[in-house]
């Protein structure tokens, strides 16, 4: 799966380094995917939920952090939409 938006990423967990470890390894993880359908996501990502609109929720480093994703499973690509805090993301 191809995955958009590693910036994203690399900006947040440079102001926060304690998502950095966790934040790796859902772009490892993810990059070597091949889903269809977002069960198969929610299979694989204890924690991942669906929000709706296409959207899934992971939980990052031990549930202090939230990432939100869009996933086109017919061209295998996935958008970070969102990534911070639980309280950020309920604003």
């Amino acid at each position: 799966m191809r995955i958009i938006a590693k910036r994203t990423l690399r900006e947040f967990w440079e102001n926060h380094p304690d998502a950095e470890a966790g934040l790796r390894h859902w772009f490892e993880q993810i990059s070597k995917q091949n889903w269809h359908t977002p069960n198969e996501v929610i299979s694989a990502f204890n924690g991942a939920d669906t929000v709706g609109n296409g959207r899934i929720v992971f939980n990052i480093a031990g549930n202090k952090y939230r990432l939100v994703a869009a996933i086109d499973y017919e061209f295998q690509v996935c958008w970070v939409k969102f990534v911070g805090t639980h309280k950020a993301m309920i604003r």
